[in-house]
C-alpha cells in the first residue's frame, strides 16, 4: 500500500500552542487529487496508569468541559516542545497527582485521529508509584485524588466512568499487565 501525498498546507486557524487547523491539498496513491482535506494539529500528549506499591491505580474524579460532567482520568499532560514523551509522563505523574515511580513500561503510542490528525497520545505503565508531595492541581478543572483496586478500575472501564476515550483506552490496557 501506498501513503498519501500532502502537495500544500495551508492555516485556517491558529491558537497556538494549542491547536492549528489547515487544508492540506494531497494526492492519494491513485492519483486523484483532494484540495481541501481538513486536517487538525494538536499537540502531543503522555498519559500514565500509575500502579502504586499497595496495587492501586492512581486517577482523578474530575470534572470536564467536552464530557459536560464528571469523569474518571489518569494523569497526563501535553508533552512540551523538545521534551520525550517518558519524561513528560514522569513530569505529569509528579505535577499532577505528587507521585513518581521507578519502573516504567511504554503502552504504545496511538494517532489521536487516522485521518484528520490531533497529534499523538503516548501511554506509560509505572509501576510501584509512591507519593513524593500533596499536590494541589493548577489545572482548570475541579478534581480529587481517587486510588481504585484492580477490581474498581475493571468496573471503572466496563461501566464507562473514564469518559475519555484515552483514559478509558490506557486503563484497559494497563488492566492487561496489572
Amino acid at each position: 500500500m501506498k501513503a498519501w501525498k500532502t502537495l500544500s498546507k495551508d492555516i485556517i486557524l491558529s491558537r497556538k500552542p494549542y491547536l492549528e487547523v489547515e487544508n492540506h491539498r494531497i494526492q492519494l496513491p491513485d492519483g486523484r487529487v483532494i484540495d481541501d482535506w481538513t486536517w487538525i494539529s494538536t499537540p502531543n500528549y503522555a498519559l500514565v496508569a500509575a500502579i502504586t506499591s499497595d496495587d492501586k491505580l492512581v486517577c482523578f474524579r474530575q470534572t470536564k468541559y467536552a464530557v459536560g460532567g464528571v469523569t474518571l482520568a489518569t494523569p497526563g499532560g501535553y508533552i512540551q516542545e523538545g521534551e520525550a514523551p517518558l519524561t513528560a509522563a514522569k513530569r505529569e505523574l509528579r505535577e499532577e497527582a505528587g507521585y513518581a515511580a521507578d519502573s516504567w513500561e511504554n503502552l504504545g503510542s496511538f494517532a489521536v485521529d487516522g485521518s484528520r490528525g490531533n497529534g499523538y497520545a503516548y501511554f506509560f505503565l509505572a509501576r510501584g508509584a509512591y507519593e513524593v508531595e500533596k499536590c494541589e492541581s493548577d489545572d482548570l478543572e475541579e478534581q480529587e485524588l481517587v486510588l481504585l483496586t484492580h477490581t474498581e478500575a475493571e468496573v471503572a472501564v466496563l461501566r464507562g466512568a473514564f469518559k475519555i476515550l484515552a483514559g478509558e483506552a490506557i486503563v484497559a490496557l494497563a488492566l492487561l499487565q496489572w
